[in-house]
């Protein structure tokens, strides 16, 4: 699984005009589920993203999580962050996982984060998206669960 996650003061996500979800201080993730990836995976980034340290505290120093500040979170499925365009022009995206795969474990990455005490937005799953956002610092982390990066 990966994640492009940025610290925001608002983002929002448009399908055929229509806002389908928004908010305000917190993050913006884009999520990518791979082949490999399975529940577990989801569930874990999920608890990462969710006390990721990238707020700033009394002193601004990032200190403080997502919990800590109470922010909420927009979340965006975004199969392309397993796009593979090493030697040459057209990305492949063979390591993105299936569409009937990616939907659940999304599903479960936003559920948990529900669970967490995390208000959460998502665009729609599989349609064109409009994203817009105010990326704050500028702070954005890139998040592999294998670790290649």
């Amino acid at each position: 699984m990966r994640a492009v996650v940025q610290r925001v003061s608002r983002a929002c996500v448009t399908v055929e005009g229509r806002v389908t979800g928004e908010i305000g201080a917190g993050l913006m993730i884009l999520l990518g589920i791979g082949r490999n990836d399975a529940s577990a995976v989801a569930v874990s980034m999920a608890e990462k993203i969710a006390h990721l340290r990238i707020f700033e505290d009394d002193e601004r120093k990032m200190n403080r999580s997502l919990l800590d500040v109470k922010g909420s979170a927009l979340v965006v499925s975004q199969f392309t962050l397993y796009g593979d365009a090493r030697g040459q022009r057209r990305p492949s995206f063979i390591a993105a996982a299936p569409p009937e795969q990616a939907k659940k474990l999304y599903e479960e990455f936003c559920k948990t984060l529900r669970r967490l005490g995390v208000i959460v937005a998502t665009g729609v799953f599989q349609a064109m998206m409009s994203v817009e956002l105010v990326n704050e610092g500028p702070v954005t982390i890139l998040l592999d669960s294998e670790k290649a990066f």
